[in-house]
């Protein structure tokens, strides 16, 4: 069966921009779950159950209106998953230890629908070029930073410093679109309806 909208369960402005460039329509309801790692828990398995515990939330409250997306995202270096810097300080520390250096972004994509949850993993690898203090300096007093997996945007004035991209560009940006398109399609959820309907 057709469904011609889904939720977004999730607050993020890329998310949605990225959710427009394919075409489909939704709603945002963001969903508020811990996002703290479980003992022993790995980085894939951390972004796969988060993805699908916000999918899930929001379907609670909505049950069967139309399928949920749910979807996050971790920067990992050295085994460690880099979050959300909350301070200037531990933005400089993120950024320098990215520099020069590549490390992993995983990106989970998870949708409930009648059916139940399906999920998806897009991996990829990120190489920053040697970075200065100046430069790290200048790009934390963007802002841009704190509201970003790792203290950066790849969609952003962080561009300047991704030397090579291995993997998904909109998956390190915050929604992998084949993944997306791809479990969309499975629940009945076509994409670019926006672009025909202008057309």
């Amino acid at each position: 069966m057709k469904k011609d909208f889904v939720y977004l369960a999730s607050a993020s402005p890329r998310r949605s921009e990225l959710l427009r460039q394919i075409g489909v329509r939704f709603t945002v309801r963001a969903a508020a779950i811990p996002e703290e790692c479980l003992p022993g828990e790995t980085p894939d398995n951390y972004v796969v159950r988060l993805a699908a515990a916000k999918a899930e939330a929001v379907w609670a409250a909505v049950p069967g209106a139309a399928p949920v997306l749910g979807a996050d995202t971790a920067v990992v270096l050295d085994g460690e998953i880099l979050g959300k810097p909350e301070s200037g300080a531990e933005a400089l520390r993120m950024l320098e230890r990215l520099s020069g250096r590549s490390h992993r972004v995983l990106t989970a994509v998870a949708v409930r629908h009648d059916g139940g949850t399906e999920t998806r993993l897009s991996v990829s690898e990120v190489r920053f070029r040697a970075t200065t203090a100046a430069e790290r300096l200048a790009y934390c007093a963007t802002g841009e930073p704190f509201d970003k997996a790792g203290g950066y945007g790849i969609q952003g004035h962080a561009a300047v410093f991704i030397e090579e991209l291995d993997g998904s560009y909109s998956g390190v940006a915050g929604l992998p679109l084949y993944e997306t398109a791809a479990l969309l399609a499975r629940c009945g959820v076509d994409f670019w309806l926006t672009a025909r309907a202008q057309a």
